[in-house]
Parts: C-alpha cells; sequence; structure tokens
C-alpha cells in the first residue's frame, strides 16, 4: 500500500519505530494519561533509536530525513501515545530553528547531542500577555554591559521540566513592534529558569506542558538563534512550517487511531437477545464511514503539503495552513463521532477513546488556533500579509 505522506511503508525507520512502539511507548501510554507523566521512557527509546536526531543533517550525526518522514514517525506515535507524539514535535520543531541558525555559536554541539540521543529542546514562543498569539512576544531584551539580559512569563512550554533547551523569543532592544524580536537559546540549568506551577490538563495530560519563568536571565551573543530583530523569520519560515506539518500528523494519528477502535468495538460487541453486532446498525457504519472519511481527506491533503514543501513550491506556505486546519478540524470531528458511535463504552477508559476525544481537543487551541489559521489562510487567499 502506498503510504499518503510518500514515504514507504516498510521501510527500515518506520520499522524501527514500530518495535519502539511496541516494547516501550504503546505499554507506558494509558500511566503517562492516567498519571499526568512525562513519558521519560519513550523519550528515552526515541533518543537510543535516532529519532530525536530524525531530521538532523548528517553531517552531525542525524538521520538526515525530510518533512514527509517526520511526518509519518509523528502520525505513528500519535497513534500509541498522543503526548509523546507531542513532545516529539515540539523538540524537532525546535531543533530545526538551532538547524537552520548561522549565529548560534553552540549550534554544532547542540546538534550532535540531539543526533546522539542526548540532548531534548523545546519551544518557548506563547507568553502569558501574548496569549496564543506567539509571534508577538512581550518580553523585552535589554542591553547590559556584557551583552543582554531579559525577564520573561512563557506559558504552555511542553517537556518544561524535563528539556534541556528552550528555544525562546523576545523583543529586540529598542523594538518598535513586537515582530521585531529575537530568537535565542536557554538552557534549562541557566541562572534565572524557573517553573512556577505543573501542568494538569484535559488532554495531551503527559507532555508536561508547564509554564516557564525566565527572570533575568542572562543572553549572549552566541545564544542568539536569529540576528537582533529578525525572529519573526525563524518562527514564520522555519518553526511554523515544521510545527504545522508535525500537528497534523499528529492528528491524523489520533483520527486513525480513532477510527481503528471504533470498527474493533462495532466488530466484537452486540446483542445477545439476537446475535446481531453493532455494526449491523446502518446508523453506526455510517458514522464509521465518516470517520475514515474525514482521516483520509486530512492525510491526503498532508501529503500534497508535503510535495509542496519539499520541492520549494511558491504556494507551500497556503497548504501548511491549511493541511493544519483540516488534520485539527478532522480530527475534532473524528472522535466525536467516535465517542456517539460506541457510547456508553466510549465513556470509560477501557476503550481510549475518551482519551483521544481528550488529546484531539489540545490541537484546537494550540497556537496558532483554528481561528488563526482560517485568519491567515483567507489572507493569503486574497493577497494580504499575514500581519
Amino acid at each position: 500500500m502506498v503510504h499518503p505522506y510518500g514515504v514507504e511503508p516498510q521501510n527500515e525507520i518506520l520499522n524501527r519505530l514500530k518495535v519502539a512502539i511496541e516494547d516501550v511507548v504503546a505499554p507506558a501510554s494509558a500511566a503517562v494519561d492516567r498519571d499526568a507523566r512525562f513519558p521519560s521512557e519513550s523519550v528515552e527509546r526515541l533518543g537510543k533509536e535516532g529519532f530525536l536526531g530524525l531530521c538532523v543533517d548528517v553531517a552531525h550525526g542525524g538521520g538526515g530525513q525530510p518533512p514527509r518522514m517526520f511526518a509519518a514517525v509523528t502520525e505513528e506515535l500519535a497513534m500509541a501515545d498522543p503526548s509523546t507524539a507531542m513532545i516529539y514535535v515540539m523538540h524537532v520543531s525546535a531543533a530545526q530553528a538551532i538547524a537552520q541558525s548561522d549565529v548560534l555559536a553552540s549550534r554544532d554541539d547542540v546538534l550532535r547531542a540531539i543526533a546522539g540521543g542526548k540532548h531534548l529542546t523545546t519551544l518557548a514562543f506563547s507568553e502569558t500577555g501574548s496569549r496564543s498569539q506567539f509571534w508577538a512576544p512581550v518580553s523585552q531584551m535589554r542591553e547590559t554591559g556584557d551583552g543582554l539580559e531579559t525577564s520573561a512569563s512563557k506559558s504552555w512550554v511542553t517537556s518544561a521540566n524535563h528539556a534541556d533547551s528552550y528555544v525562546s523569543s523576545a523583543q529586540k532592544p529598542g523594538a518598535a513592534s513586537p515582530l521585531e524580536s529575537t530568537i535565542y537559546l536557554v538552557r534549562k540549568k541557566a541562572s534565572g529558569v524557573r517553573i512556577p506551577s505543573q501542568f494538569n490538563g484535559l488532554g495531551l495530560r503527559g507532555n508536561d506542558s508547564a509554564p516557564l519563568s525566565l527572570e533575568h536571565v542572562k543572553v549572549a551573543a552566541g545564544d542568539l538563534i536569529s540576528k537582533p530583530g529578525e525572529g519573526a523569520n525563524t518562527m514564520l519560515q522555519v518553526v511554523l512550517p515544521w510545527f504545522s506539518i508535525g500537528t497534523a500528523a499528529m492528528a491524523n494519528g489520533i483520527s486513525r487511531i480513532a477510527v481503528t477502535r471504533t470498527a474493533e468495538h462495532l466488530s466484537v460487541t452486540g446483542f445477545a437477545h439476537d446475535g446481531t453486532k453493532l455494526r449491523d446498525l446502518p446508523v453506526l457504519r455510517a458514522r464509521i464511514a465518516e470517520m475514515s472519511l474525514r482521516t483520509e481527506q486530512s492525510r491526503a491533503l498532508l501529503g500534497l503539503t508535503l510535495n509542496h514543501v519539499e520541492s520549494g513550491s511558491e504556494v507551500a506556505p497556503l497548504y501548511v495552513l491549511q493541511s493544519r486546519l483540516a488534520a485539527v478540524e478532522g480530527a475534532l470531528a473524528v472522535t466525536d463521532l467516535a465517542m456517539k458511535a460506541c457510547g456508553g463504552a466510549a465513556f470509560s477508559r477501557q476503550l481510549g477513546i475518551e482519551r483521544f476525544f481528550r488529546d484531539a481537543r489540545a490541537g484546537w487551541v494550540m497556537a496558532p488556533t483554528a481561528d488563526h489559521l482560517r485568519e491567515f489562510i483567507g489572507r493569503v487567499l486574497t493577497g494580504l500579509p499575514l500581519f
């Protein structure tokens, strides 16, 4: 069968991933959600198998894989444990920002550590004052005698307690607008880094998405990922495409597992008085048909998007936005139908469907939100700038 993302379905990378999923990721998944526990064993296994460095270039010891392989891997992870998939997406997106930098002094060392499975990174863009408008940080850098300093109240930082570094943002000194931002790297152990509270959310409960407080953190010139004031370019041209592809694939994985679990339930569960199965009810067959249709439509659009991205097509940014919106809203619809199709059994934990129903809802509010995506798509289609 041809994979919708254009990868070989039985290639060595996906086969190796499936073993890791069967051995570690899937067995830990229920406890990760139930206990809101960071899936340390899963992340460690991904590191040992080279998946943390999957898209890092070969010169730094990575796999050198393109976005389509990233999407395929993320989708498989999401089917087993969406929290692990979320951690993975944020790590890869942040790693790409690091990889694209031509000013970060430690870039090569960090990339080699990532490729070796010894460094987990993440994004720290959204702030308490700017909320889901991640492209507009309210924190500012100020010049000191020996470099730069910044303070910030970052919100929703995935892997907050477990990442080794954070790819963060702040307005440059004297910025005329929040769009004149600078991207910089902060080490977890740097002075002034503090995590003031823990995450206890509705969905993606194991992704450790906690607030991050930066208090008078020193930023040397060698810590900059973008040039001063050019952070928006890194956000929109590097991070946003990788993040959107990853979260679209994650949403598609949630939809796929919801279809699978629903089909299994309808096929084995029935009525004792006449021996029929739930699948014998036309209304339930119609629901699972709609679930499968929405899932495969979204996967096909992401596959087309990946073709545009990897070919450098001028319409790639539009497709990136559309594929994320289609996947996020598709997962909402598919998991809602799964709850309806499976009835009372879906409201218990035995099928796992209520967990995927909750996890799917995180994508809708994750920046850029579904509302922002509609606005961005409309602007692109009518020839307006995004901002």
